[in-house]
């Protein structure tokens, strides 16, 4: 943290002359000020109560399951209300709720005496202690676990369900982390900025901030030093958060940041640079309900369609002509325009209930994505049949990549599966080694889109959900910025598509860079499109190589930002 003297002066580093500012990573931009508000306390119980008698002891047990599917099922209906990736973490964590390990851990204690609200708290200890052994995508849970645990003692005792404060003005949401149930249910009207003590740049807090389109900043380790109550303001662009500052200063940037929102409200696309150079902006869904919604953004397709949300939470695998009907209404929802649809990405932290899931020692880097092939190769072959099924009379053929592709062999593989079926074949890279290999692997495929979050967490061998880690695994980071230029020179080419669907695609500075490194297309959530659209709509091409270059030469991600806003601005 940086304390300012009693008598502030406007600087570089406190444009607005606050009395503290405390410093994190910028996720979402924008600019918003209010009130400091923060989550109120969570159910406590008593743990000193006396254990429960042998005779009722069948009985609480049957009240903590009881509890435990209320939690799940208000999760649930949620998340059918939901769309994109708030509806996917919703339906991931009623899945916890849910969870037979968990609630069998739990039952397993009341039966030998504990209280129900005691032992959900033992039994989510029991897992906390094995997601954090676990680490990766699985240490990311602990988060989530913690929500279902405190969501269900309260229904325990009789309490109002725990989670984010209504308050009466626009405020600013400060707290360690946020749960993706609390995250999925921000009103943007009333919770506008966000400041996290913890998370990274790739969060679902983040995410879904983004989604939301409320300015959030992540790994602000200080930030316990802004108090509660007092007015301070959350800059998304810079990634600082301020308290007490000069009031015609902060009035004159509101205004301007509101001009600035109009702007971006009111631009309807196409993506091009200034000088006319197209760059396909596409928008990343989940479903039906998500893709029909996207269609009302200026988006000219979709980069990343999320086909998990069909076998999430399922005893058994969905059935061809279920898919084929979801997978058909994205289709629609943008009839004769780029779809790019992504085979299931399913493991590590998104298990599958209907396949036998093994306990791995590293999740992250272990049976996920299209590695699900090598033990049941009819998952993906069903899926590919029901994509195959939804195209046909379609205005336009569906484009389909594979996630978690690490090697030449694969991609080859995986290319004649698609377009044995008559589909446009392309691969994700997340992998370093595609990154390093995407000459060879676009000479077997037709496409390749560049997940930036998890492309960002293995170079960086860094977990994307670790605060002491969010500046190693901020997608700037120069040796990230270096394989995606390996990859833009490759599409270059070759004369094939390369893609990002990471959230990179969502910041309007970074989507210069990509540009300018030779990227043509940018996939996020729809409500991030204008901002990046109208930003590409004032730089020219030769100002985005000439702002990559000057990234690339960077030695860390916030210098590559700094030399990037120097060449095209903030």
């Amino acid at each position: 943290m940086s304390q300012i003297d009693a008598a502030p002066v406007q600087s570089a580093d406190n444009p607005f002359a606050a009395s503290s500012v405390v410093t994190g990573t910028p996720v979402v931009g924008g600019l918003a000020y209010g009130p400091i508000i923060r989550i109120g306390e969570r159910p406590t119980y008593d743990a000193s109560a006396a254990p429960v008698a042998d005779t009722e002891r069948e009985s609480e047990a049957a009240r903590f399951v009881d509890a435990a599917t209320v939690v799940a099922a208000r999760l649930s209906e949620r998340a059918s209300h939901s769309t994109g990736v708030s509806a996917e973490v919703l339906t991931a964590t009623a899945g916890l709720a849910r969870d037979r390990g968990w609630i069998g851990a739990a039952s397993k204690l009341i039966a030998a005496g504990s209280p129900a609200p005691a032992a959900a708290a033992a039994a989510t200890e029991q897992f906390v202690e094995m997601f954090t052994k676990l680490g990766g995508l699985m240490a990311e849970r602990v988060t989530d676990l913690r929500d279902v645990r405190d969501r269900v003692i309260a229904e325990l005792l009789g309490l109002p369900e725990p989670g984010i404060p209504t308050p009466e003005v626009p405020s600013i949401l400060c707290a360690d982390d946020l749960a993706p149930a609390d995250t999925a249910g921000l009103d943007p009207a009333v919770v506008v900025g966000l400041a996290m003590r913890l998370g990274g740049p790739s969060s679902h807090t983040a995410i879904i901030a983004r989604q939301l389109g409320i300015p959030c900043i992540v790994a602000a380790a200080d930030l316990d030093d802004i108090p509660t109550g007092a007015h301070g303001y959350v800059d998304g662009g810079t990634g600082t958060i301020g308290i007490d500052p000069d009031e015609d200063l902060i009035s004159a940037a509101i205004v301007a940041a509101r001009d600035t929102a109009e702007k971006i409200a009111a631009w309807r696309g196409p993506g091009a640079t200034a000088d006319g150079e197209p760059v396909l902006i596409l928008a990343n869904v989940a479903d039906g309900v998500s893709a029909r919604a996207a269609a009302d953004a200026p988006v000219q397709g979709v980069g990343l369609f999320r086909t998990e949300l069909a076998f999430l939470d399922r005893a058994t695998e969905p059935t061809l002509e279920e898919q084929t009907a979801l997978y058909r209404e994205v289709i629609d929802a943008f009839d004769g325009q780029k779809v790019v649809i992504r085979t299931l990405d399913a493991g590590s932290d998104k298990p599958l209930k209907f396949v036998a899931n093994t306990d791995e020692p590293n999740p992250a880097m272990g049976v996920r994505g299209n590695r699900i092939v090598a033990t049941y190769p009819e998952i993906r072959n069903g899926q590919l049949d029901a994509l195959a099924a939804a195209a046909k009379g379609a205005g336009a053929v569906p484009w389909v990549m594979a996630p978690m592709i690490a090697t030449v062999d694969e991609a080859r593989e995986f290319a004649g599966q698609v377009r044995g079926r008559g589909m446009v074949p392309g691969v994700m890279i997340e992998v370093p080694s595609a990154a390093i290999l995407a000459d060879k692997i676009l000479a077997e495929v037709d496409f390749v889109s560049v997940g930036t979050n998890d492309l960002t967490q293995y170079t960086m061998a860094a977990d994307r959900m670790s605060p002491e880690l969010a500046s190693l695994t901020d997608p700037w980071q120069p040796a990230v910025l270096a394989l995606i230029e390996m990859i833009g020179r490759a599409g270059e080419k070759h004369s094939k598509s390369v893609g990002v669907c990471g959230e990179a695609a969502a910041d309007p500075l970074l989507a210069c860079v990509l540009v300018g490194l030779g990227v043509r297309s940018l996939s996020s959530a729809p409500a991030a499109s204008p901002a990046v659209g109208l930003k590409l709509g004032g730089v020219t091409l030769q100002q985005c190589r000439d702002a990559a270059t000057a990234a690339l030469a960077a030695t860390s991600a916030s210098g590559a930002r700094d030399a990037a806003r120097a060449v095209v601005g903030a």
